[in-house]
């Protein structure tokens, strides 16, 4: 049996750059036409998706890999993502389509209630400093 594939090669390289941080080598990995889903954003642009990871990094404590499907096109990870932060454990789903050896689609599953608090206590003190 073979444990390396090329979406799975493609995937883990994204994977492992975008939790580095590595913006250019995630990015390399991505398709022309390529597009992401999550809760909170919906892009386009090969970059745009990463915006703000350096501050997601910060609060990483660690992930742990429940689980990886890959197949000649697709590929998903199920994932927990430890966080120093009052969102506590985030249990994760991405699934990726890949085409020509390049991510084309990332689709991001989580549940967001924990984060749309976070993200509102986040945007009030701004919205406090900004009036003082």
């Amino acid at each position: 049996m073979t444990t390396t594939s090329p979406t799975r090669e493609t995937v883990q390289a994204y994977h492992r750059a975008r939790f580095r941080g590595d913006i250019p080598t995630a990015a390399a990995q991505l398709g022309q036409n390529f597009s992401f889903r999550s809760p909170f954003i919906e892009s386009t642009s090969p970059t745009g998706h990463l915006a703000g990871i350096e501050q997601l990094i910060q609060i990483i404590d660690h992930i742990d890999m429940v689980s990886e499907l890959y197949s000649d096109t697709d590929a998903v990870l199920v994932y927990d993502l430890h966080t120093n932060s009052p969102a506590g454990i985030q249990h994760t789903a991405e699934h990726f389509r890949v085409h020509d050896g390049r991510i084309a689609a990332i689709r991001l599953i989580f549940d967001a209630t924990p984060w749309q608090a976070i993200m509102a206590v986040q945007s009030a003190t701004e919205t406090d400093l900004e009036t003082r």
